[in-house]
């Protein structure tokens, strides 16, 4: 991983946690800590994070909205088993939502082998990704594009999501916690996440263990309406525990649906 690339990595890692040790960060990265404490030096030289003895704490930024690029390898592994298992909620013949974001765009591929699939998406990458399977069809709805997250948001997105009826919608965001449901920073994607989750039976949520307990500016699905929750082994566990007792069905990489 190169510096820059590294970089990225732990400062979306710190925005999306609130905190991180420089362990953690070192063992997520896969480089020393050495390594990290300069690369912390850097990011807060540079105004994007604050050090504190044994790690570093996101500056006050509740609307922050990482990049595409930032978010493509913050726990790759474990996006990459996440799809895996949540491509076992789908069915050929079925009717699905698609939201943007790596994780979905990573179900996207695991999809693309089916022989008959119906795909709503807003995300460029997800369509990309489907757009040569012969069995799947996709629709795209209008809109703006937000180029930083390469998919298609506000009213014209939401109108054309209107009418439509799906049995289940996988989104992804940039925070879950049982006490405010899914979010997102941004508004236009809020609303754009509302609609899809509006066109479904059954909401699933792909979130890995950086989201889980992140709380961020805008609200977009609420607990309780979520029914599934697909996340990874090192996801706090008072977290996920909250989530269980509002009804969510919990799916966790390497174990049995809780």
């Amino acid at each position: 991983m190169f510096a820059d690339e590294r970089r990225q990595v732990i400062l979306e890692l710190v925005r999306s946690n609130g905190a991180v040790s420089l362990r953690e960060l070192a063992r997520i990265v896969k480089t020393s800590e050495v390594t990290v404490r300069r690369d912390l030096r850097q990011l807060e030289g540079e105004g994007l994070l604050t050090r504190r003895h044994g790690g570093a704490v996101a500056t006050d930024r509740p609307a922050y909205e990482p990049t595409h690029t930032e978010k493509t390898h913050v726990a790759s592994e474990e996006k990459a088993a996440i799809a895996d298992l949540a491509a076992e909620l789908v069915a050929p013949g079925d009717a699905i939502v698609l939201g943007a974001g790596t994780t979905t765009q990573a179900l996207a591929r695991r999809l693309s082998r089916l022989a008959e699939l119906t795909v709503l998406t807003n995300s460029l990458l997800v369509a990309q990704a489907l757009a040569r399977s012969r069995g799947i069809e996709v629709i795209m709805p209008g809109g703006t594009l937000r180029g930083s997250i390469f998919a298609l948001v506000g009213t014209a997105a939401e109108q054309g999501l209107a009418g439509l009826r799906v049995q289940r919608a996988f989104l992804s965001g940039n925070g879950l916690t049982a006490a405010r449901g899914l979010s997102t920073p941004n508004v236009s994607v809020a609303g754009t996440d509302r609609a899809m989750a509006s066109a479904a039976d059954e909401i699933v949520v792909l979130a890995d263990h950086t989201k889980i307990g992140v709380d961020t500016m805008v609200q977009t699905v609420p607990p309780e309406s979520i029914t599934h929750l697909v996340t990874d082994g090192a996801a706090d566990a008072a977290e996920l525990a909250a989530l269980r007792s509002l009804g969510v069905q919990v799916h966790i990489t390497g174990t049995e649906t809780t």
